[in-house]
């Protein structure tokens, strides 16, 4: 049995026993020493490989704290939570580890005194929740506060027991930063959102409701929380105006066209309540840095009160407001449209244009709004007898117009007679008084050879001005070789020549003399020394020629631009007028006639008119006289006397022209404060051979004289008709005989 080998830690002892033993036994134990030295070595060598390892890593574990953005620490877990260990990491907020291990409270100081308390909080629960996480306000050495991450997560014994707090400190002053700009940009579109007028819906990529904003709240009548997951058809219903059929799905129309889509009419919403909102909308699609769609963004509004308007709007642009019948400028692209049918179908139809006749009574006696009234009880009738296809107008004042569609012309016919019998069983009542209506119709026929809109409407109105010259109540059917229509549409070309030469002023004043008989000599007559002349209009036509005034005065008398001639040769002439009284040494030795219109007569803004000017160009109303007609005067009497004395109350001067065209006027002469008489000419040029016209001038010379009026031969042409007239006593005398009109230009 082998001997148990001793200690190898006494040499000695063991050498000793190796030379008691037999030689065998030595051998033995000399080879297992040697082989325990060999373990002892290897081990040794494994202990000094695994130190120097366990040293690199340390030194390594020290390299990566110290050079960590992140500061390691530990501490205690009771008292102050001081600290017991902090990297060198900790001199990137400025301080030395010295400071956190020689003071355990002074992690305390660097914590912003409003975050203290409730960092103390968290660590005091580490004990049911062992580990957690804090974000607080952290001082740095140079005096700003920088915003950290600190976790802690508590350390225990074997038996459960807390040992230490291990934790770390992170700068996240950046990331907080981005976190505020973020909320800020957050919290500025949803107020943004909050407080626009448009409605904001958003959807995910299914469509699926993820957000409403006040006003989509407020339009669908759905709150958020209650949409929150709906798809987007069950919150925002659509239909389309006029079909009412269901818009498409907005989600598939954006991802089908991957852009921004809308629709800015004819789109109804349908709220909660079943409230109809008409909107405009536009749908875009919300992507990711790839450009995948992963939402979408609705934006709409209420155009409800807008679209209304815009239909009111678009309805009073083509309806006659008074009447509620379509307006002249639709009836006239209705009758355009129907001209060119009739040339390209071979289609016939009527154009009938009905003007009310005396009209003008109602308004004049009982005022505008009887004759609104009237207009609108006549419209209603009239609309009872056209058929759906037709077009019934009202063209301007007591004008109507009727667009009779593919329709005969004995049918018009037939129509128009029935217009009028309509009318004539029409009694209009206003207060007290009742009112017998008739209106004149002119009819024209539209069809493959029919001229344009102007030709149209201008053989219309022909046609219906030749039943009134025929006697009134009445249909006249337009033909091209009649020549009152021809007349009739000579006269309406004068008036666009008129109106153009009134827009490019291109009229002038001439004067002629008026001279005392007794003074006058025939063509020896010094105009400028001339103390009484007659002021004449002359237009000037587009290739610059002088037009004579019975060219154009019987259209501008027919169709009412009489009182616009007028003003124009007041306001021009007083505006010269008033600079030559300037350089007069006598102006009031000078008597200018103007010639007034029977239109002007009936203006009720002529006098304010007349006296403005009168102030505006200081014109003395002593040097001037207005001369009326015969027939003007005694149409509008009542009027005219009221206007002569209120311009013979300022010291004006008044004629009467062409006196004696018929017997009547001495009836009615005595009425008529005039100063003067202006004999009618066609008595005074054949004076000298026919003993009647002699007797005529003879005649009104004397009740002239008896009265106490003045007398004006016009028509002077030779001295003998003078010498006739000096010996009849005749106070004045004009015409070519006597001096030719001049030019009031210098």
């Amino acid at each position: 049995m082998t001997a148990s080998v001793p200690n190898n830690t006494d040499s000695v002892s063991n050498n000793l026993y190796i030379l008691d033993s037999s030689p065998k036994v030595v051998d033995d134990r000399m080879a297992e020493l040697v082989q325990i030295n060999a373990e002892l070595r290897l081990q040794l060598n494994r202990r000094i490989r695994a130190e120097q390892v366990l040293l690199e890593t340390k030194r390594r574990l020290q390299r990566l704290i110290a050079s960590s953005p992140i500061v390691i620490y530990s501490s205690q877990f009771s008292g102050d939570y001081g600290i017991t260990f902090v990297s060198e990491s900790i001199r990137r907020l400025g301080y030395e580890p010295t400071q956190f291990l020689e003071n355990s409270w002074f992690w305390q100081r660097c914590v912003h005194p409003d975050d203290l308390s409730t960092v103390l909080t968290e660590l005091a629960g580490l004990a049911d929740q062992p580990q957690c996480i804090l974000e607080y306000r952290f001082l740095r050495q140079d005096g700003e506060y920088c915003w950290i991450q600190d976790q802690r997560k508590l350390i225990r014994s074997e038996t459960g027991h807390p040992v230490e707090i291990i934790g770390s400190w992170q700068d996240i002053t950046s990331r907080k930063q981005i976190e505020q700009a973020l909320f800020q940009e957050k919290e500025l579109a949803q107020v943004t959102l909050e407080s626009i007028g448009d409605a904001v819906i958003t959807t995910d990529a299914n469509g699926r409701i993820e957000y409403l904003n006040p006003t989509a709240e407020q339009l669908t009548g759905w709150p958020v929380a209650q949409a929150k997951g709906l798809l987007l058809f069950q919150v925002f219903k659509t239909i389309h105006e006029t079909t009412r059929h269901p818009e498409e799905n907005l989600i598939e129309q954006v991802k089908r066209r991957g852009r921004t889509t809308g629709q800015t009419n004819s789109m109804l919403l349908i709220a909660r309540d079943g409230t109809e909102y008409a909107i405009d909308h536009s749908v875009a699609p919300i992507c990711d840095r790839d450009n995948q769609m992963i939402g979408t963004v609705i934006v709409f509004r209420d155009v409800t009160q807008h679209h209304f308007l815009a239909r009111q709007l678009t309805w009073q642009a083509s309806h006659d407001s008074l009447t509620g019948l379509v307006n002249r400028r639709n009836f006239e692209q209705q009758l355009s449209a129907a001209i060119a049918d009739a040339r390209e179908t071979n289609q016939q139809h009527i154009l009938c244009y009905v003007d009310l006749d005396q009209f003008k009574v109602v308004n004049d006696t009982c005022g505008h709004l009887a004759g609104d009234e009237l207009l609108r009880q006549l419209a209603s009738r009239l609309q009872m007898l056209v058929r759906p296809t037709d077009v019934l107008a009202r063209l301007g004042g007591d004008e109507f117009g009727i667009l009779l569609r593919q329709c005969p012309l004995a049918g018009a016919k037939y129509i128009g007679n029935n217009i009028q019998e309509i009318i004539r069983d029409f009694s209009f009542v206003w207060q007290d008084k009742t009112f017998a209506i008739r209106a004149s119709i002119g009819l024209v026929t539209i069809d493959a050879g029919s001229g344009d809109l102007n030709d149209v409407m201008s053989a219309a109105d022909a046609a219906c001005y030749a039943a009134k010259d025929n006697g009134r109540d009445r249909v006249h059917v337009y033909q091209a070789d009649d020549d009152d229509l021809a007349q009739q549409r000579s006269e309406r070309q004068w008036v666009t020549r008129i109106l153009k030469a009134i827009e490019e002023n291109r009229f002038c004043l001439y004067h002629q003399a008026i001279v005392p008989i007794a003074k006058a000599k025939a063509k020896a007559v010094d105009v400028e020394q001339t103390s009484h002349s007659e002021i004449l209009l002359r237009m000037i036509s587009e290739s610059g020629e002088l037009v004579p005034p019975m060219a154009f005065i019987p259209a501008a008398e027919r169709y009412g631009l009489m009182p616009a001639l007028d003003r124009w040769v007041i306001r021009t002439f007083f505006a010269d007028h008033g600079h030559d009284q300037a350089r007069s040494a006598n102006p009031l030795e000078r008597l200018y006639t103007i010639n007034l219109s029977g239109a002007s007569i009936n203006d009720e803004q002529f006098l304010p008119f007349l006296k403005e000017q009168l102030a505006l160009h200081q014109i003395s109303p002593q040097t001037i006289c207005f001369e009326i007609t015969e027939t003007a005067a005694i149409t509008n009497l009542t009027r005219a006397v009221q206007l002569i004395n209120e311009l013979k109350s300022i010291g004006c001067y008044f004629a009467l022209d062409d006196f004696g065209s018929g017997m009547s006027s001495f009836g009615y002469l005595k009425h008529l404060p005039v100063d003067y008489l202006k004999i009618d000419g066609n008595f005074v040029k054949d004076i000298v051979s026919d003993p009647i016209d002699s007797a005529m001038v003879e005649c009104i010379n004397r009740v002239g004289h008896v009265i106490g009026i003045r007398t004006i031969a016009e028509f002077v042409e030779n001295d003998v008709i003078l010498e006739k007239l000096r010996e009849l006593g005749v106070d004045y005398a004009q015409g070519y005989g006597i001096a030719e009109p001049i030019s009031l230009q210098p």
